[in-house]
């Protein structure tokens, strides 16, 4: 009889099952892993996630907060627009609580546009830096259709994410006739940790924020500009010291960067480099004592 009794059970649960799922009841079914086995933004597992998303011969990084609060620097260049809009609904992304536009040049807000008319958009900002550029009317476009109002991007400004990560705006400070020294320059701490995200600044911005003692210390650098030489001095890392460097760059492309000399710059100071033209999308993720890496390949 018990036997009888454990095998009638078994058979009302499984036919119970069964007609729930049928008829759309409540059994809740999550969504299929990203293919890469990122993490939704909706389920960040506690810790800060900056992703330096693989845009080629450009710039975007992606941060995610324990909470689930989302940011998102820069989008590569115009013709990344789709790419930009599938790592989007790869990581979960169904609304961006602050976007950053560095500064004006295409390879960095070139695919920022598809992504403001994509998915909602809770601030924006950028520098004050004009480029008379199809490109830049296209984000002004798409920025003014969402009915947001660009805040300036500038030295000075901080908030924090959520409870447990800040962000500070460390640059630029003051104007300049080069739009890459015109880039925002971002810092952000979650506990023990911290990730310095740079745009394309060149030493003059470098200089000025070293000049004005800005607290600069980052386990994690986005390295200037590309590994270009107009940026990362020695002065300026050996400020920010950095545990690890990420160098967003294309593969084969036509600048030859990353320049050699910051590649030994890096080498010489003991920085751990990682480049999206060799390992692909760069995951760090901080549980706000250590940061730890996940690549792409």
């Amino acid at each position: 009889m018990m036997k009888t009794s454990k095998i009638t059970t078994l058979l009302l649960t499984g036919v119970i099952t069964a007609l729930l799922i049928l008829s759309g009841c409540s059994l809740e079914i999550n969504p299929a892993a990203p293919e890469n086995n990122s993490t939704p933004a909706s389920t960040s597992g506690g810790n800060l996630r900056v992703v330096f998303l693989d845009v080629g011969q450009g710039a975007s990084q992606l941060i995610i907060s324990p909470s689930g609060k989302t940011m998102l620097i820069d989008a590569g260049n115009n013709d990344k627009e789709e790419l930009m809009l599938q790592y989007m609904e790869q990581y979960g992304i169904t609304k961006l609580d602050t976007v950053i536009g560095t500064h004006p040049d295409a390879d960095h807000i070139g695919g920022l546009d598809a992504v403001i008319n994509d998915i909602p958009v809770g601030r924006i900002y950028m520098p004050k830096a004009q480029a008379n550029t199809k490109t830049f009317e296209s984000v002004l476009r798409a920025v003014k259709n969402a009915k947001l109002k660009v805040q300036t991007a500038k030295a000075g400004i901080s908030w924090d994410m959520d409870d447990e990560v800040h962000v500070d705006m460390l640059a630029p400070r003051k104007s300049y006739d080069d739009s890459n020294n015109m880039s925002a320059v971002v810092k952000i701490t979650y506990g023990r940790t911290s990730f310095l995200l740079t745009g394309d600044a060149e030493a003059d911005s470098e200089r000025d924020m070293l000049d004005a003692g800005t607290d600069l210390q980052a386990d994690v650098m986005l390295v200037g500009h590309h590994g270009s030489k107009s940026s990362t001095t020695l002065a300026f890392l050996k400020r920010v010291h950095p545990k690890y460097a990420v160098i967003q760059v294309g593969a084969d492309n036509t600048y030859g960067h990353p320049k050699s000399v910051i590649l030994n710059r890096l080498k010489q100071q003991g920085v751990k480099v990682y480049r999206n033209d060799l390992q692909g999308t760069i995951e760090a993720e901080s549980n706000g004592q250590k940061v730890t890496f996940r690549t792409e390949r």
